[in-house]
């Protein structure tokens, strides 16, 4: 799993630093996640492949987390892009971009697809082969959903030093990685937890981003192996966070040990701080494995 900041902070983007998106490369599945302002140039310069993206994730419809959309749409139309794109995002974001593409006369040529979210609930919103990712309700000034993506559990390990003991045609080699038994020409079975072992633990996933502090979705984010938390404002500011429904670190922190994730990413900086390190400082008071996003920073997790 790999995960590519193109912009991490707050409202207005800068000269060195970006609004909101990122990509989540997952079991060899591209998702584009929020695009902000600048989305499109970040990506070129992260040599993130355009023609990989084929389904975007719009948390909501504040402009600091959706106003690079219709620029990269445009893009991969002149690229001459035939492969659909799905986006998905709050209710309204069809009516936002078609109206651009109507006024400005630039239907794409390739299939557009919008899926558009009202829910209040969690729920499965795509299930591919290899993912699934579903809502996280989060509560802001405007309808707002965060995204978890899970990584299906894998094929079982063929453990062969057990499988060449019996005579097990190769044929039945892919049967007994999905989890059959082994049945011999003369009808022996051989039991499927003889000749494999466990595969590795899938890993997730959470994008949580913009919210203020809802710590009852701790139970939908259990053990998930990467949070992503906004953290808009330090503790000092916590006056602040409530009027605009943001999150300080020390919030996302205790979403993060509550849920008992693995690793914790804070982002979504307010540019009134001169320093993010005070925001790592403060998150590890309650929770100790916390990183910083940073425009152009790359994750890896295994």
């Amino acid at each position: 799993m790999k995960l590519t900041i193109l912009g991490c902070y707050a409202a207005t983007p800068r000269t060195l630093t970006n609004p909101t998106s990122q990509v989540l490369e997952l079991n060899n599945e591209l998702f584009l996640i929020d695009c902000g302002e600048g989305t499109q140039v970040e990506l070129r310069r992260n040599k993130v492949k355009f023609s990989k993206i084929k389904h975007v994730f719009i948390s909501h419809l504040h402009g600091d987390h959706f106003f690079g959309l219709i620029g990269l749409i445009s893009t991969f139309m002149l690229l001459g892009r035939e492969t659909e794109l799905h986006i998905h995002g709050p209710k309204g974001i069809k009516e936002i971009i078609t109206l651009q593409l109507k006024m400005s006369k630039s239907w794409t040529s390739y299939p557009l697809y919008f899926h558009e979210l009202t829910g209040r609930e969690p729920e499965v919103i795509l299930e591919t082969k290899k993912v699934t990712v579903e809502t996280i309700p989060l509560d802001h000034r405007v309808y707002t959903n965060g995204f978890l993506f899970r990584e299906k559990p894998g094929d079982r390990k063929l453990l062969m030093e057990e499988v060449e003991k019996y005579p097990i045609d190769v044929a039945y080699y892919r049967g007994i990685k999905k989890g059959k038994d082994a049945v011999l020409d003369d009808g022996t079975v051989i039991p499927n937890e003889l000749l494999t072992a466990d595969p590795e633990p899938p890993l997730s996933y959470a994008f949580c981003s913009d919210t203020a502090y809802r710590p009852e979705i701790a139970s939908q984010l259990k053990n998930v192996s990467v949070l992503y938390h906004e953290a808009t404002f330090l503790e000092e500011h916590a006056y602040l966070a409530a009027p605009t429904k943001h999150s300080t670190a020390k919030e996302a922190a205790a979403i993060a040990r509550s849920a008992s994730v693995s690793k914790l990413i804070l982002g979504h900086f307010s540019t009134r701080y001169d320093s993010i390190l005070p925001f790592k400082e403060e998150a590890q008071e309650i929770f100790p494995e916390v990183e910083l996003a940073e425009d152009g920073k790359n994750f890896s997790f295994y």
